[in-house]
């Protein structure tokens, strides 16, 4: 990887992990959907001028159906929960347990979509269970009050980008990214317009609010996809997934610095093991031999 990749990389989780900052902030006056709407309503205006050639807005055209699919597992839903579930859990820690993504993937991909694994990817799967049990044990609490379905809302999102992962790789891979990125933003932001405007707030949006909403947006969405399929261009798919390890740290870090919120020594654990889970899962850590390659 280049030098000017590396500092794209770097500055892509940076993004990502201040996302989690944005809607800490943001949420608890939008609502979650409406700040979703937000985000790729605006997203999608900033993008859609890349379509602004025949063969690309032809291309969308042709594949409404499926970015409209992509738009909602990929944008739509998990937003939506990551977004609900920040109203309740802090930045950093909805960041650690939003890492699993790969695991979920591989699963998915195993499962329905022919995908091999092989045999230290179960012991990657398993480790990464493992770290976010230890992350989440104490705070699993299903009654009235509790952070138990908030956790689970962070895996539901989860669970949609891994679909939405293999759905874009078997049905979508021959578009160019700028018509999966603008095209599924663009389907998003139209599936979000009924009830993101039904459920709009009644009482005025500070403007601390709207700034981190458009933050949202600008920066953490279309600066962010730019930023994401350029590096898939220029240094490749597996060296641009290393993202997925940065962006907790990035989220952990600005969460402790932006808003107060604790590194406790169980957090500090279980991303240790959650992301050597990951790592091993999606075989950026190949094991030879009991060896680590």
């Amino acid at each position: 990887m280049s030098p000017t990749d590396t500092l794209r990389l770097i500055l892509l989780s940076s993004l990502w992990g201040m996302s989690f900052i944005f809607m800490r902030v943001a949420v608890p006056e939008f609502g979650p959907v409406p700040l979703v709407l937000v985000r790729m309503g605006v997203g999608a205006l900033l993008l859609l001028p890349l379509l602004l050639q025949l063969r690309y807005l032809r291309l969308m055209w042709e594949n409404k159906g499926k970015l409209l699919m992509l738009g909602l597992i990929n944008h739509v839903l998990p937003f939506s929960l990551l977004a609900l579930a920040t109203t309740r859990l802090e930045a950093g820690f909805t960041s650690l347990i939003n890492a699993t993504t790969p695991i979920f993937t591989a699963l998915l991909g195993a499962l329905f979509f022919a995908t091999p694994v092989q045999r230290q990817q179960y012991l990657g799967l398993a480790m990464a269970f493992f770290g976010v049990y230890v992350l989440s044990a104490n705070r699993l609490d299903f009654s009235l009050g509790g952070d138990g379905w908030f956790i689970l809302a962070v895996l539901g999102a989860t669970f949609c980008y891994g679909v939405a992962s293999n759905y874009a790789r078997v049905h979508l891979s021959h578009l160019p990214v700028r018509v999966l990125a603008a095209g599924s933003s663009a389907m998003s932001a139209l599936i979000l317009m009924i009830p993101g405007l039904l459920l709009w707030p009644t009482e005025p949006i500070s403007s601390l609010a709207w700034a981190n909403g458009l933050a949202l947006a600008a920066l953490s969405t279309t600066v962010a996809f730019l930023l994401y399929f350029g590096l898939i261009a220029s240094a490749g798919a597996t060296a641009t997934s290393t993202v997925t390890f940065l962006v907790p740290v990035s989220a952990l870090l600005w969460g402790y610095l932006l808003l107060d919120e604790v590194l406790s020594l169980q957090i500090l654990i279980g991303m240790i093991i959650t992301l050597a889970g990951t790592a091993i899962a999606t075989r950026m850590i190949r094991l030879r031999r009991g060896k680590v390659a």
